[in-house]
């Protein structure tokens, strides 16, 4: 019979647990465990059982879910599988040990020789031949299995990291509306007091694409808020009063931004904390980003039903005049019209939706 494989769950170079193929596992840092990974040291069948459930369910979350454009194509580059299980989605993402552009997080073969420095990816190259693929599509036979780490890239829409002198950048893809409405939204988030990602126009391979910088280092580290619940759930923390308390400011501003932009994608994945790495606590809420599907139900003054609340319900109006009245509207500068001029459609409703908060304001 085989032996069973040991992983060594890594935060940069501290081993902060150990888990067996068979679920058995120990702990060794239990403030430096990723926020969506419960463990627990117990020899009963159902806690082994859970263990190698969460271990599976978290190294998939590593690796980009198949309902991303191109994700098939991307998979069949590689040569890998194009997995659908946990389990599967898992065996890529050990592949390359779990490696991520969003954290310093990542797993290693008990025994194994090998350091942070030699597989994070803020250091180690990216063969530029992946953006190709990711963007749009195209079918290569790839031999360097490693260019799958790129896969950690969550999202509908058709993206890839790109590796400049200063550091990685987003390039988004999606159709030339998408990019328009990223961009548009980007500039009117501008005029406003919140911590945000800066989208700007660039092409790639002649189609137009909106690029940010990554928000991630070996400094900090984002988790968002789907991972940070299952993480408040297991340590019978309240949620919504720790998000408030940690950035009550940048918390009720999303809700302000979502309003007036129509932004209707800004799920509990979406969104989320700013880990610092070297004690690995929060800071803030991480920056506002992905507006490439703002300006839905942006036909009425209400918008969409709002995605950020705690067990409440309520359209985006109200979360967002209930945020004006929290801490006010805080815009910094005016929005000009130049700024809609491909997409002079959306200003008149969002002039209705930013005098409505105005005259929310004490």
């Amino acid at each position: 019979m085989a032996e069973k494989k040991i992983y060594e769950i890594m935060h940069m170079d501290r081993k902060v647990a150990k888990i067996s193929e068979s679920g058995k596992c120990k702990i060794y840092y239990k403030s430096f465990m990723p926020y969506n990974l419960y463990l627990e040291e117990s020899n009963d069948i159902d806690t082994l059982v859970n263990n190698i459930t969460n271990f599976n369910y978290w190294c998939a979350t590593r690796v980009l879910t198949l309902d991303r454009k191109y994700a098939k194509e991307i998979l069949n580059s590689i040569g890998m599988l194009q997995a659908v299980t946990d389990k599967e989605r898992a065996k890529i993402a050990l592949s390359y040990r779990c490696a991520s552009l969003t954290d310093v997080f990542w797993v290693k073969l008990k025994n194994e020789k090998i350091s942070f420095g030699e597989v994070n990816l803020y250091e180690n190259h990216l063969d530029r031949t992946f953006i190709d693929i990711a963007l749009k599509g195209k079918q290569y036979t790839v031999q360097n299995e490693y260019l799958a780490r790129d896969l950690s890239t969550n999202g509908c829409f058709p993206k890839a990291w790109q590796r400049k002198d200063d550091g990685f950048r987003l390039l988004k893809d999606g159709g030339s509306d998408a990019v328009e409405r990223e961009l548009l939204a980007s500039q009117i988030c501008r005029c406003f007091d919140v911590s945000q990602v800066l989208y700007e126009k660039d092409y790639f391979d002649g189609e137009e694409v909106s690029v940010s910088s990554n928000i991630t280092s070996k400094e900090y580290s984002i988790v968002s808020l789907e991972s940070f619940e299952i993480y408040s759930f297991n340590h019978d923390r309240n949620t919504k009063k720790y998000i408030l308390s940690l950035d009550r400011h940048n918390y009720y501003m999303m809700n302000i931004i979502d309003y007036l932009i129509g932004n209707t994608d800004r799920h509990w994945g979406n969104w989320g904390v700013l880990v610092r790495n070297s004690n690995n606590k929060p800071v803030r809420l991480y920056d506002l980003m992905d507006f490439n599907q703002a300006f839905h139900s942006y036909d009425t003054i209400e918008g969409s039903n709002c995605q950020t609340l705690f067990g409440e319900h309520m359209n985006q109006k109200e979360a967002a005049v209930k945020s004006v009245e929290r801490i006010g509207l805080n815009q910094i500068r005016e929005v000009n019209k130049e700024v809609f001029h491909t997409l002079p459609q959306f200003y008149e409703m969002f002039c209705k939706r930013l005098e409505l908060l105005k005259s929310m304001q004490v």
